[in-house]
């Protein structure tokens, strides 16, 4: 059974779920986690998006945030776009 369309829009919670190819790593270090946390936090200032928790385990990464302006896919082009996976 195909996945349900991804509702976007405003004041929507989103779980979004961040996973290492092959279950790889997605970070190489502190340094490296510290920078994608600072660019995200950065980024979700901007788009007023509420960033309500996260968890970053060594292969995986989950963010619960809600937006008040519907740019869901701006932010998942930033995640795409971080240097997670480039091992």
């Amino acid at each position: 059974m195909p996945r349900l369309a991804r509702l976007d829009a405003p004041g929507v919670i989103h779980h979004i779920f961040i996973r290492g190819i092959e279950r790889r790593k997605i970070f190489r270090d502190n340094r490296d986690r510290e920078n994608f946390l600072e660019r995200l936090g950065t980024l979700l200032l901007e788009t007023k998006t509420g960033c309500y928790a996260w968890a970053f385990l060594q292969n995986h990464a989950h963010l619960l945030r809600r937006m008040v302006i519907s740019l869901f896919n701006e932010i998942l082009n930033f995640l795409r776009a971080s240097p997670i996976n480039k091992l």
